[in-house]
């Protein structure tokens, strides 16, 4: 049996809010259809087009974006690079004129409310976020695909395993948190430094450090964009943003028109302890405000907790003195590696666990990077991470509206705290005396996520989405 290799680019990965699962996932998913086509010299001869959204993409999928993600993804963009404030109107184009050009090359007719269809009380067994292709060719025959959006941007076609790229030989191979620490132990590396040794196996080390910075700067440009800007979040809640006003109450009128002025000004400001409480929430707002209104972010480990690393990386930075090249690639390092061993041992999907898969893995994964970059030991940072997934067990997703604001947003905060509160602890605790394993707590989180009633995963048909009447316009 192949044994699945995650890269910090499978954990971290550039994309579009506001969902992983549903938004960047199904966008994937888009994209990959239509290279089947292609491949397959079927797209010429496409006339139609047909979209079948199962389990929870259907419950929750117009909330999330799926519908968007779907009709940009089959007209060849792609969310790493496609301009997000063309996104509106380029579905409202695709809406009007009843046309989408797919894979950007060929011009199909299309309708949005007879060719995309939600069913709502149908679910495939292998995934509740599941997505079907339909091409009618001009041929008379069709030509189909089925594919699972798993949680952080991963797709897996139907008939795989999500395990069919090219393997490579792992120096450090890991499974479980117990593998990791062994390799520690024996080689006296860093969790981070096991982590770049790895990633040898894929690309040279120049180019990792390259992309780990790449992603950094597209988080950096996130937290900053969210803390100046103002209005309303989409969707119909009417969500305020509140990032922007409680940057501009904590560091003063005055504008900061860049990144580091800005982060000197805020570390100028105090250090007293409810000022930087204040900080911390007002990163992971402004991260997750910028996720809900189709802003560029990093899956962190999924879009939804795309705040919680941010804010602790930013905390870290700006009060911890850790704006270093080197101390950045040691966090995002740190942290995917324990992301990882939550996706082999468990989930990082909401629609499978609940919210503890994502702001709960999210703030492990915080809480393990902080530790490390802090001077902990490697069992510390395996303490840390387990702190923080032990007080974020059983947590659940029940978004009200479908939409990825209430409650989702303030729990980036609450995770983020989490983090550097399990951090501290860690860093004060003598690991050898902990009752709980890393790997304990990874099995506890399965079970638990196992056991789970369905409507308290990403169908927004039970907790805060029901007990809180709304009523949002039609999509």
């Amino acid at each position: 049996m192949q044994r699945e290799q995650i890269s910090v680019f499978d954990i971290f990965k550039i994309g579009v809010g506001p969902s992983s699962s549903h938004t960047l996932g199904p966008w994937r998913a888009a994209q990959q259809f239509t290279a089947s086509l292609r491949k397959n010299n079927l797209l010429d001869n496409v006339d139609q087009v047909k979209v079948l959204l199962y389990g929870s993409l259907a419950k929750t999928g117009k909330g999330h974006g799926t519908d968007i993600a779907i009709l940009l993804g089959m007209s060849g963009a792609d969310p790493v690079t496609f301009d997000v404030n063309a996104i509106d109107s380029t579905v409202e184009t695709i809406k009007n004129i009843q046309q989408l050009q797919l894979d950007g090359t060929r011009n199909i007719h299309f309708n949005y409310t007879e060719d995309l269809i939600f069913l709502f009380h149908e679910s495939l067994p292998f995934h509740p976020n599941a997505v079907t292709f339909q091409a009618f060719l001009n041929t008379g025959k069709a030509f189909s695909e089925t594919y699972y959006s798993i949680g952080g941007g991963f797709v897996v076609k139907e008939g795989e395993n999500g395990n069919e790229k090219e393997q490579v030989e792992l120096p450090f191979p890991v499974e479980k948190a117990a593998d990791l620490l062994h390799w520690c132990l024996t080689t006296g590396l860093k969790v981070s430094e096991v982590v770049m040794e790895n990633e040898l196996a894929w690309r040279k080390e120049n180019e990792t450090k390259e992309g780990i910075m790449q992603h950094f700067h597209v988080m950096k440009d996130c937290t900053y964009r969210g803390c100046h800007t103002t209005g309303f979040l989409p969707g119909g809640l009417n969500v305020a943003r509140r990032a922007a006003s409680l940057n501009k109450r904590l560091v003063g009128e005055q504008p900061y028109s860049d990144y580091k002025s800005w982060i000197m000004a805020i570390r100028n400001g105090g250090n007293g302890f409810n000022y930087i409480l204040d900080w911390v929430s007002c990163f992971a707002l402004a991260v997750n405000e910028e996720n809900a209104s189709f802003g560029r972010v990093v899956t962190a480990p999924t879009n939804g907790a795309a705040g919680v690393i941010p804010a602790v990386l930013q905390y870290y930075i700006t009060f911890c003195d850790g704006y270093q090249e080197d101390k950045i690639i040691q966090f995002i390092a740190c942290a995917s590696e324990i992301g990882s061993i939550f996706k082999k041992g468990a989930t990082i999907s909401a629609a499978m666990g609940g919210c503890q898969a994502e702001i709960g893995v999210s703030s492990a994964m915080a809480a393990a990077a902080l530790t490390e970059c802090l001077g902990g030991s490697q069992r510390q940072v395996m303490m840390a991470a387990e702190i923080a997934m032990e007080h974020h067990l059983g947590l659940t997703c029940d978004p009200i509206g479908g939409l990825v604001q209430v409650p989702c947003i303030e729990r980036n905060t609450m995770g983020a705290i989490k983090a550097i509160t399990a951090s501290q602890l860690a860093l004060q605790s003598n690991p050898d005396k902990a009752k709980v394993s890393l790997d304990a707590v990874v099995n506890t989180m399965w079970e638990t996520a196992l056991d789970m009633n369905s409507k308290y995963k990403e169908t927004s048909d039970g907790g805060l989405a029901t007990n809180i009447p709304i009523s949002l316009p039609e999509c």
